[in-house]
């Protein structure tokens, strides 16, 4: 889905507008200046919509040893999950790279336990783009069946 500048963005699968995401990728490129990017420079920010209306922000943590860091999305969505959300509507995501940005695979599986109806907000320039988890994760690993 995309959009000029009004924020106001077409969803895909509903043929209707949605919600003004303005607010949502202002509070992820905010959240993007707290990024602790010692090691890639590569700053990235999260804002997590839960479906009570609050927000929760995230951002990039490295460490030096790169499979501890944890990227923008997780922080945000653990910190809702720690305060008991567990409803949400959308998250946008931002960085310091030109172009859009969209979350790595871990963040992917992880987000799609929540649901894949979650929208996922991305901006470049004027435009935004609006997806599903489900769309960014076909054929997603949702739920584990233990033999009976």
């Amino acid at each position: 889905m995309d959009s000029g500048g009004s924020g106001l963005c077409e969803d895909r699968n509903k043929g209707v507008k949605t919600m003004n995401y303005d607010i949502l990728i202002e509070k992820a490129q905010e959240a993007m200046k707290n990024a602790y990017v010692k090691y890639s420079n590569f700053r990235v920010g999260a804002a997590l919509l839960t479906k009570s209306g609050k927000i929760y922000t995230g951002c990039n943590i490295e460490n030096s040893s790169y499979g501890a860091t944890i990227c923008a999305e997780r922080v945000a969505f653990t910190k809702a999950i720690s305060e008991g959300e567990r409803e949400f509507e959308a998250i946008a995501v931002a960085s310091n790279l030109k172009g859009f940005t969209y979350p790595c695979g871990i963040c992917r599986q992880f987000m799609s336990e929540w649901g894949l109806d979650i929208k996922l907000i991305t901006k470049s320039g004027d435009t935004i783009r609006v997806h599903t988890i489900g769309e960014l994760l076909p054929e997603a690993f949702v739920e584990f069946e233990r033999d009976k």
